[in-house]
Formats: C-alpha cells, structure tokens, sequence
C-alpha cells in the first residue's frame, strides 16, 4: 500500500484528475454535447500517461534540490522509491502517452508530441532556469483544454481553430499556473539558491515575486468574470452554476494574492495546496456551466 501511495504522489495523478476535467471541458465547448466516449478515453490516457512519466522525470531530476530543500512531500525523498524507479516508469508511460494520441487524431497527435518533446527538455535542461521554465509550465496546465477541443476534430490533417471560450479557460489556467509556480520558487528558494537555480526571487527577492505572483492571480481573477457577462461565451452567460463556483474560486486566489502582498512571511506550503482546490473548483464551475447550459 505504500509503494501505491508513492507511486501516486511521484506521477502526481490528482493533476490527472484535472487534467481529464480540462479535456472534457475543452470538447463540450467544441462539440456543444458531451464527447465521444472512446475518444475521450484516448485523450484522457494520452494526457494521463504523459504527465505521469513527465513527473516521474522531474523528481529524478530534482532529487538532490528536493532533498536540499527537505521536500518529505517526495517519495524519492522520502526513500519509500528510487531514484531509477522514477525513471523505469517515465521510460513505461512516456511512449504509452504519445501512442494513444495517434489514436485520437493528427492534431491531438502533434500537441502531444510538442508538449512532450518540451516536458523532457524543460526536466533536462529548463529545471535550472525557472524563470523560462514556470511558463511552460503554466503551458502545460493550459494546453489540456485545447487538446480537448482537438480531440474533436474529424479531419486528418494539422487543423487548430480555438474558441473564444476555450481561450479564456485555458489563459486563466495559464495565468494561475504562472502565478502558482513564482510561489512555488519563493517556497523553494533556499535548496535553489545553492543548487544554483535562476529563478523570480534570486533575481528580483522573495517580496518582489510575491508580488508578481499575485499579480497573475489577480489578472486571471479578472478574467473569470468574462463569460458571464459577455453573450459571445454561449455556455457561461448568465449562468449562475458557472458563476457560483468561479466567485468561491476567485476568493481562494484572492485570498492568497492579499497574502503574498499583504505578508511579508506568508504560509506558501498552505497556498500552494489551497491554490491547487481553487483550480479544481474552477475546473468544476466550466465543467457544471457547460453541462447546465
């Protein structure tokens, strides 16, 4: 049971969760109806498996900065897995990832294979220069929706065309991931600073990207309200489902931009963790307002 666990919170498979939610929401918005059930099994697999291994590789990269930066919340760490089981698994899921998105379509197979060619690179050589690296990483948590939408697609050639609603989802994704990851560097930026990592804080200090960190979530904040009030976002328009779990969204961010701002030593191991229930619920608030449109 505990060699699960650990294998659970090495691949991360919460963000599976999230990530299968993201591909549900970008395909409902494109085909106006819920998706086709074997697709979505094909693109649920593709992103599950590619962002399994992807973890799997990050931790085998970040071992010795993890354990400088006393990360018992890794189980390479922890020693409950080693160092080279990461690497078996990423070498296992990896290939599984790209396969199943041949499955789906041409498109969806080209996203899969970019994304992933930039995921091992970003793990072998981007880990050190966070600053490029937290935007791809804000990447990572906003392409899902665009993969969904693809994954409609009937055509058999290269063809993206994204909604405006998937747009919005995916920049608010984009922009919390953004805001999430600066936090996550202030967090760990004393393993950082002697493993020699260029990161927001060694460049600009720890208050400063606090503060820009809160500046992305207050940016994504302010877009969330946009497809209430706009008629253009079909689904969400007046849509008090939509709008009820957005706004408890929107106050967990809020609260935790204050934070950064206001507190010149705020809890980030606390935010980080509640940062991740508020994308979830926001996850849920486009998910239930397509569905009760």
């Amino acid at each position: 049971m505990r060699k699960l666990k650990a294998i659970w919170e090495l691949m991360r498979l919460e963000h599976g969760v999230m990530i299968a939610i993201a591909i549900i929401i970008g395909a409902y918005i494109a085909e106006k109806t819920s998706p086709n059930f074997e697709n979505f099994i094909l693109t649920f697999c593709t992103a599950l498996f590619l962002e399994a291994s992807t973890f799997a590789l990050n931790d085998y990269y970040d071992y010795e900065i993890d354990k400088k930066n006393k990360r018992i919340d890794r189980p390479l760490v922890r020693g409950d897995l080693s160092k080279n089981s990461a690497l078996y698994l990423f070498l296992i899921f990896f290939p599984l990832g790209i396969l199943s998105s041949f499955f789906v379509n041409f498109t969806c197979f080209v996203i899969a294979l970019m994304t992933a060619i930039f995921a091992i690179f970003y793990d072998a050589v981007l880990k050190k220069i966070k600053f490029i690296g937290n935007f791809f990483i804000a990447y990572v948590m906003a392409i899902p929706f665009v993969f969904g939408e693809a994954s409609v697609l009937q055509t058999k050639n290269f063809t993206l065309s994204i909604s405006p609603a998937v747009i919005t989802v995916a920049s608010i994704a984009f922009l919390s991931g953004v805001g999430r990851e600066i936090m996550k560097d202030v967090m760990d930026f004393e393993g950082d600073k002697t493993a020699g990592v260029k990161s927001f804080p060694k460049y600009l200090g720890e208050r400063v990207s606090n503060f820009i960190s809160a500046v992305f979530y207050l940016t994504a904040i302010l877009i969330s309200f946009l497809p209430f009030f706009v008629r253009e976002y079909d689904f969400y328009y007046n849509n008090f489902y939509y709008l009820f779990l957005i706004l408890v969204t929107d106050i967990l961010l809020l609260w935790t931009a204050l934070e950064l701002i206001i507190n010149k030593n705020p809890k980030l191991s606390f935010h980080r963790k509640l940062t991740l229930f508020a994308l979830f619920l926001g996850l849920l608030g486009f998910l239930i307002g397509a569905i009760t449109s």
